[in-house]
């Protein structure tokens, strides 16, 4: 499976015509104690980089951007219960949402993991 970054630090993880979102190491250290997550609605399409979900920690709250152009499949409902995985396992347990992709090329656009390494260290 292909993991690619976005520079509004999610990461997309792709299997087949689906992707599983969520937000990067760097994007939950930066926010700090996830305490509440707003998931998109299933069935719903959403353009590349609408805004499709808001994490929200003790410090901040921050936007969860579409990686790509597609419909939300299903939403992690462990997350929304649990939203401290987002801190604890990014990359895993902690996923936001999966999307059926509308457009797999723009995949291709996005970082791999060492772009998004010297990006993440830049900003």
């Amino acid at each position: 499976m292909t993991i690619k970054y976005t520079p509004d630090h999610e990461w997309i993880k792709l299997d087949g015509g689906i992707a599983t979102v969520g937000i990067t190491h760097h994007a939950q250290e930066a926010l700090g104690d996830v305490v509440f997550v707003d998931l998109p609605e299933v069935g719903k399409s959403y353009a590349q980089k609408d805004a499709a979900g808001v994490v929200e920690s003790v410090k901040a709250a921050a936007d969860v951007y579409m990686p790509v152009s597609g419909e939300v499949t299903e939403v992690n409902e462990t997350l929304r219960a649990d939203p401290a995985l987002a801190n604890t396992d990014p990359l895993g347990t902690g996923w936001f949402f999966k999307v059926k992709l509308s457009d797999p090329s723009q995949v291709d656009a996005l970082m791999d993991e060492t772009s998004y390494s010297k990006f993440s260290a830049d900003h």
